[in-house]
């Protein structure tokens, strides 16, 4: 399996080389480069201490906008006790609650101290959003990724109340089919996701559909107001 260390130049190679996901070593998180991993449908994902790993999984996990399935148990208690829905108001917030939840079969956290440093400077460039679900003044839950063109790539959520991080994931999913998004990406497919309406994509597929929603305009800069 070739793994491509990459070294200052800015290039990556083709993701159809990455033959079980890990597709290049090295690097760095500056802007520049990760906007040009994600149009190439390639992310990063590497724990503390480790060098930076970028991957382009042979199967994509993608909802389309619009599609996102929640149980009827989870929409009563969302119509009963709807939470304040912000974006781009805590981002900072989101993304340290996301690096801090217990995940099951996971010791530690992949949301690095330079993760969070490079995503908040995404954030603050326009590209990276926070969406939130808010009670009586307070971050309950939510969730975090980055948008180009019509795809929005989803990096991770958090919840500190039931149904809060479910909350925001409707309503990014509500938002993204209003403005005609045509792709939420989630990543590794796995069961969790697929309980959402989230399909598995072959990696070919996936870039070419991805190639397609760059071409639309998107929502870049902040969606605090929007």
């Amino acid at each position: 399996m070739p793994v491509f260390r990459l070294r200052d130049e800015l290039v990556f190679p083709d993701p159809e080389l990455a033959e079980d996901g890990l597709l290049a070593i090295g690097g760095d998180l500056r802007i520049p480069r990760l906007l040009l991993a994600y149009r190439k449908g390639i992310f990063p994902w590497f724990g503390e201490g480790d060098p930076l790993l970028w991957w382009s999984p042979p199967q994509r996990a993608l909802l389309r906008p619009g599609h996102l399935h929640l149980s009827t148990r989870t929409r009563r208690q969302l119509r009963q006790h709807p939470f304040e829905i912000r974006c781009d108001s805590a981002f900072e917030a989101v993304i340290g609650h996301c690096s801090r939840v217990p995940r099951p079969g996971q010791d530690g956290t992949w949301i690095t101290r330079e993760m969070r440093r490079a995503y908040v400077a995404l954030h603050h460039a326009g590209h990276a959003h926070s969406v939130e679900a808010w009670r009586d003044g307070e971050l309950r839950g939510g969730l975090y990724g980055v948008s180009m063109g019509g795809a929005f790539f989803g990096e991770s959520m958090f919840s500190l109340e039931a149904e809060a991080s479910r909350a925001a994931l409707a309503a990014l999913d509500a938002r993204l089919a209003a403005w005609g998004f045509t792709m939420l990406d989630g990543q590794l497919p796995h069961e969790g996701l697929a309980a959402y309406g989230f399909k598995a994509l072959p990696r070919a597929l996936f870039l070419e559909e991805l190639a397609e929603a760059l071409q639309l305009a998107g929502q870049p800069g902040s969606w605090a107001e929007r």
